[in-house]
């Protein structure tokens, strides 16, 4: 029979095993008698029995004699006893818990969970924790899932219920991991590398970060097309830079910097015009606004013939699409190019690439991202090498915060006011980025943050944005409250990342979407570290569709991995790219074949269905290109939805009943 004493408040109680299965129960005081310590009251209660009766102590002494005395804990009081009566004993490890309900479980340092003071078995600590995480409410099974690998990975029920009620939101109770910084490689002054002494100077580069110098190694310089993947703030802008100008400089053509976003194509148009204009002339093609307001345009250079031509995707792919050529093409740079994922703006940014080749086959290739999921294959896909530099310049903490959608903004408010607080030791005070899911959200997050916080959306106007960009670069304002739209946008040097939401509109985030948003947490040349907290509501969702809930997506974001890119081709992406590809080789079939085979994406085969509407038609060695082919390139867009405006110009006389029709169509097919 094993015998298991326990502390209870002043007494002791006492646990009879046989075979693993409690027999008896028992409640001892000890008092200190001129023999020693002795027992002053037992009290003894056999299993099915209802209460403890009182019971001679002789009869405790002859069950001790006669058992394996087990002590959970060092006592000197029961100690002094045993030695007294010369009854061995040995120290065990049990679960307080198991005790409790008549059990007993040994606890191995390598299996006990802390809990408070003490330890308890694993079984217990899991049901302790998804009794508490009940009383939240709203976790799905992955949700609690990843909560109990944590709770076996730290063996610390305390610290994983931190993450479920913290009482500090960015503590070590709700630390999920840290990426820590490697130590650097070895790198070269800018000027030991043979660069033009203009570029040299304006660069205001002393020593090349790690990743340029892997480009530099890898032929940069020589003219190597390259796919570079590196973390934000890795220096990969400078990489675009540092070969166009060179290229510039040495007569080998200009340069054409492509961006996905309006907001980013403004900042480096800035950033370039402040560092080069003094030699080089650098203009800006963004497209044409459809709302042609002075408030939202910004003055800038617009010509084609610039030395530098800083544009978005769409805005310097409707020139190719409307039949106009880029000429003198140096050095080509699609920053953001994960882009190819999108689902809707993916198979343009394939077709602009292929159209560019086309036009500029002689240009340098630079392709930069900071996530990208199997870069080799797209790599080879692009006909470029790779370079991948996934080391970060500054460590990274990321905690995963469970709360209630109703707290998310008193906890924002306290997380940005005490990163605030604290200056980095080079002088930059703490700054954040919040990012969550619409741009109605972005205001009421700022405006309960005070006149500290700016919201930051593409519905601002241009100088407004740019009023934040100013604020938030020279430190007068703590956090920008921004759409997740905006992650791959413009470069605010913040020391913090806070998500409010983990969603762009009703869409979950991606893997690649949620890595780039979070690498804008830590700048080398302002902050040590990074910090991102994620704030997750349990059962939470932004679309009664979505089968998984915020805190489900948070893990998964979080532990994810990122996939192959593959643009998205069905028969309208296909149809719309072909003509806009028609267009650029001027239905040559030859050429048109090669550059839709060039494409990253495998498009569907679309040659029959715009014969037999009539969009092309085979002459020889070209193809003849109906008006309506012209149509879909310049507007972007393919032949369902032509033909569905078509049919609409027929039967509907104003154009907002046509415009109607298609808002309606796009929700159906987006369903």
């Amino acid at each position: 029979m094993k015998i298991v004493v326990y502390p209870k408040k002043g007494a002791y109680r006492l646990n009879f095993f046989q075979n693993q299965k409690t027999i008896a129960t028992g409640i001892v005081e000890l008092t200190r008698t001129g023999r020693g310590v002795r027992p002053k009251t037992f009290r003894y209660k056999p299993v099915g029995k209802r209460q403890l009766k009182p019971t001679p102590p002789r009869e405790l002494i002859g069950k001790l004699r006669h058992g394996d005395v087990l002590l959970t804990g060092k006592d000197k009081g029961f100690e002094s006893f045993l030695e007294d009566l010369q009854i061995p004993w040995r120290y065990i490890r049990v679960c307080r818990m198991c005790i409790l309900e008549d059990k007993i479980t040994p606890l191995p340092k390598d299996v006990a969970v802390k809990y408070g003071p003490e330890s308890i078995c694993m079984d217990c600590a899991i049901r302790e924790l998804r009794r508490e995480a009940g009383y939240l409410g709203g976790f799905g099974s992955s949700s609690l899932g990843h909560l109990e690998k944590l709770l076996e990975l730290y063996h610390d029920l305390d610290r994983v219920l931190g993450m479920v009620q913290p009482a500090d939101p960015r503590s070590s109770q709700t630390l999920f991991d840290r990426i820590e910084a490697k130590s650097t490689m070895k790198t070269q002054k800018i000027t030991e590398l043979g660069l033009p002494k203009k570029l040299v100077k304006a660069s205001g580069v002393e020593y090349l970060m790690p990743v340029q110098q892997r480009c530099v190694d890898g032929g940069l310089l020589q003219g190597t097309d390259m796919l570079v993947m590196a973390a934000t703030a890795s220096g990969k802008t400078f990489i675009g830079e540092m070969a166009g100008i060179n290229n510039i400089l040495k007569n080998r053509g200009k340069v054409l910097f492509l961006v996905p976003l309006v907001a980013l194509a403004n900042q480096k148009y800035r950033r370039f015009t402040e560092k080069y204009s003094s030699f080089l002339k650098v203009s800006l093609r963004t497209g044409v606004s459809r709302l042609n307001m002075a408030e939202t345009k910004v003055h800038a250079e617009r010509g084609i013939r610039a030395d530098i031509i800083v544009g978005t995707y769409e805005g310097v792919d409707h020139m190719l699409r409307s039949g106009k050529r880029l000429d003198g093409i140096g050095t080509v740079v699609i920053d953001e190019v994960q882009m190819l994922e999108d689902p809707e703006r993916g198979h343009r940014v394939d077709g602009l690439i292929t159209r560019l080749k086309e036009v500029a086959p002689q240009a340098q290739y630079l392709y930069l991202s900071a996530t990208i999921g199997a870069p080799s294959l797209l790599a080879k896909k692009l006909a470029a090498s790779v370079v991948e530099y996934d080391e970060r310049p500054v460590p990274l903490e990321r905690h995963l915060v469970f709360t209630e959608r109703k707290e998310k903004i008193p906890l924002i408010k306290r997380l940005v006011l005490d990163q605030w607080q604290h200056t980095s030791e080079k002088g930059y005070k703490g700054q954040t980025i919040v990012f969550t899911n619409a741009r109605a959200r972005c205001h009421a997050v700022a405006d309960k943050l005070g006149s500290r916080a700016e919201p930051y959306h593409a519905g601002l106007t241009a100088k407004e944005r740019h009023s934040v960009e100013k604020r938030f670069e020279n430190g007068s304002i703590a956090a920008v409250i921004t759409t997740a739209a905006l992650a791959a946008g413009v470069d605010f040097p913040a020391s913090q990342v806070i998500f409010d939401s983990l969603a762009m509109g009703i869409e979950w985030l991606t893997v690649q979407d949620f890595k780039q948003m979070q690498g804008r947490a830590g700048r080398p040349d302002f902050h040590a570290e990074g910090k991102v907290v994620v704030l997750a509501e349990p059962g939470g969702s932004y679309s009664r569709e979505s089968k998984i809930t915020e805190e489900e997506v948070a893990i998964n974001l979080l532990q994810g991995e990122m996939f192959e890119v593959a643009p998205v081709y069905e028969e309208e992406e296909s149809s719309e790219e072909f003509a806009a590809n028609a267009v650029v080789c001027k239905g040559d079939i030859k050429a048109l074949e090669l550059m839709n085979s060039r494409m990253v994406g495998e498009m569907a085969d679309v040659t029959r269905i715009l014969e037999r509407g009539g969009y092309i038609k085979r002459r020889g060695d070209f193809y003849e290109l109906s008006p309506y082919t012209g149509v879909m390139a310049r507007h972007f867009i393919g032949v369902e939805r032509l033909e569905l405006i078509r049919r609409l110009m027929k039967k509907a006389k104003d154009p907002l009943e046509i415009v109607t029709e298609l808002d309606c169509w796009e929700e159906e097919e987006g369903k």
